[in-house]
């Protein structure tokens, strides 16, 4: 997939620590991704083969606390990496052309845990990828990835500066827009056609805004109980991808 090039180099201490096994195996696994560093027990790093061109630094289980924030569940392994270069939304949609796979946008989703979280729905129900505004948005962290569970590395992440625009872009593309929201009048299942379809996601809270509703082709609704007000955005994306995918 063409890429636009790297994102802002970022000073060796302001670069990501990823941490846990399923997300540090899938970094080493992707020739995309630059680690600069590996931190490991003599346990786990025996576990792996280690590259001969990265720094390699036994440590202790305690020495590896130190390297992740609040003591973070490091499984034995941590390594320092730079950003994934950025995508270009053309080409994300160029590589989805004639087939049925869901895209993902999410507007204003910035907790790193649901993102991660949504990013390893994305992978289970091969959707394209997912489309967030570059200003609200998490950047790539140690949290993030490990809530991936390793996708982090796999699904394709776009990150555009205007999202109406995009939407424009994604509907020119062949997709149906659907906004998830609780106030619409139909659920999903009653607004789903035979065409591919782009699942608008807004914020826990606050949904989405204003201007990205009205990007949308239609407004959906999961059909949950009436005794809870909402659902988390992850739980809501992995449900609507199920539907999507499951559809007749």
């Amino acid at each position: 997939m063409a890429r636009r090039g790297h994102r802002p180099s970022q000073a060796p201490s302001n670069r990501p620590r990823f941490y846990g096994r399923h997300a540090v195996y899938a970094a080493l696994d992707n020739p995309e991704r630059r680690v600069r560093k590996i931190w490991g027990t003599h346990e786990a790093l025996g576990e792996i083969v280690l590259p001969a061109d990265i720094p390699v630094t036994y440590a202790n289980a305690a020495d590896l606390g130190r390297l992740v924030p609040n003591d973070a569940p490091h499984q034995g392994l941590v390594i320092e990496v730079d950003p994934l270069e950025d995508i270009w939304l053309a080409d994300l949609l160029a590589q989805g052309e004639g087939d049925q796979r869901p895209l993902l946008v999410l507007d204003q989703v910035t907790d790193p845990h649901n993102v991660g979280a949504i990013l390893r729905s994305a992978a289970a129900f091969d959707a394209l990828g997912i489309v967030t505004q570059d200003r609200h948005s998490p950047p790539e962290s140690g949290s993030l990835a490990r809530s991936a569970s390793g996708t982090l590395e796999t699904v394709p992440w776009v990150r555009v500066v205007n999202l109406a625009r995009a939407l424009e872009e994604i509907a020119e593309a062949g997709f149906w827009r659907i906004g998830l929201t609780g106030h619409a009048d139909k659920t999903l299942a009653e607004t789903m056609g035979s065409e591919r379809i782009a699942l608008v996601l807004g914020a826990e809270g606050e949904g989405m805004r204003q201007n990205t509703e009205a990007h949308c082709d239609l407004l959906a609704k999961l059909p949950i109980s009436s005794k809870v007000e909402s659902l988390n955005v992850s739980n809501a994306t992995a449900i609507g991808l199920y539907a999507i995918t499951t559809r007749g």
